[in-house]
């Protein structure tokens, strides 16, 4: 185990920031599939409606959106979005976002704590919003938020610098819990160019590491959470959680393929999987201490994902099926992966 060695692979994460978004050219098929996101799941509020989730609400919605609302220049809806997660969700004491909000509540935020994710994608959008539109006061947040991420959620756990899920409940005496897939590394290089410190090459390193090293069952998957033992750094899969490689840990060779890491274990083991002819169905999940896999089919968000895995691991294009824009059989989660696969795309050079 040695994550050091991963900076190797971590500094181009970082360096390499691709087109800026005041450059980027915003086409009407950008603008539509934003538009068809945004009617779909989108309160009049601002708030992005979790339509699989009994109707709550998530900070990554809200950065993803917002994200998405920069990259196809709708400032109107960017503002709506940013409007109502400061009022509803911005955190006392700090530049935080509370994680979930439940519209039908007695208290619709009865949990302050924060999710990683979602706080990288707000910051990261603001930054953007801030470079399109010529805006200080967005790049002024997002770089605050970015400062709040290295001084409450980046911490030691054996020889890792990890990112904690999130600022209170997943570190233990003896060890602590990550998620994987909060490692969204384009998030991580767009915050890192903006506030420059180490912190952010530790964080990208030891998680490339992490990715590398944090693997199970019989085709190499990442989990959904994982733990590391602090006295020798020894990865194992926690007991509070499935042991699966599921809806969260498919965002991991989705975050890997934004920042081209074609060959890393993290996306080529899901690409395998998902691709393994023994299937007779696309799996949404696999066990990862016993093998087995969803009696069910993966949603047409994660296919994506995977189709996005393939053409970074194998070299070859990455397209979207021709789906019907108005088809309510995609939910929100899986509406939002579609969505977050052709900003990857685009990102990463494959579209």
């Amino acid at each position: 185990m040695l994550p050091r060695r991963a900076a190797l692979f971590a500094l181009p994460i970082l360096v390499h920031a691709g087109t800026a978004a005041h450059a980027q050219r915003v086409t009407d098929a950008q603008r539509a599939e934003w538009a068809t996101f945004r009617d779909r799941f989108m309160a009049r509020e601002g708030r992005i409606v979790d339509s699989g989730n009994q109707g709550v609400s998530h900070t990554e919605g809200q950065g993803w959106s917002m994200l998405a609302a920069v990259r196809a220049d709708d400032r109107t809806t960017f503002d709506r979005l940013l409007g109502w997660t400061m009022r509803a969700l911005k955190r006392s004491g700090d530049e935080l976002f509370s994680w979930r909000y439940q519209p039908r509540a007695a208290r619709p935020v009865d949990d302050v704590n924060n999710a990683t994710d979602g706080d990288l994608f707000i910051a990261w959008a603001l930054l953007e919003a801030g470079e399109r539109w010529g805006r200080p006061e967005y790049k002024a947040q997002g770089t605050a938020i970015a400062r709040d991420i290295l001084r409450l959620l980046v911490a030691p756990a054996g020889p890792y610098t990890v990112l904690l899920p999130g600022a209170r409940g997943f570190e233990r005496a003896d060890h602590t819990v990550i998620n994987p897939s909060y490692y969204a590394f384009p998030a991580i290089r767009a915050l890192a160019a903006a506030v420059p410190d180490p912190g952010w090459l530790r964080v990208a390193a030891d998680g490339v590491a992490l990715l590398r090293e944090g693997r199970f069952g019989q085709w190499g998957l990442p989990p959904d959470w994982l733990l590391v033992r602090h006295s020798d750094g020894q990865l194992t899969l926690p007991n509070d959680w499935p042991p699966r490689f599921s809806y969260d840990a498919v965002r991991v060779p989705l975050y890997m393929a934004w920042v081209g890491l074609g060959a890393e274990p993290g996306l080529t083991g899901p690409a395998d999987f998902w691709n393994d002819p023994a299937h007779r169905h696309m799996p949404a999940w696999a066990d990862l201490t016993n093998d087995g896999i969803s009696p069910y089919a993966a949603s047409s968000g994660i296919g994506d994902v995977a189709r996005l895995a393939k053409a970074h691991s194998r070299g070859g294009e990455f397209s979207l099926p021709v789906r019907n824009p108005n088809s309510s059989i995609s939910d929100y989660y899986s509406s939002a992966l579609t969505l977050l696969c052709t900003l990857a795309a685009r990102d990463s050079g494959m579209a």
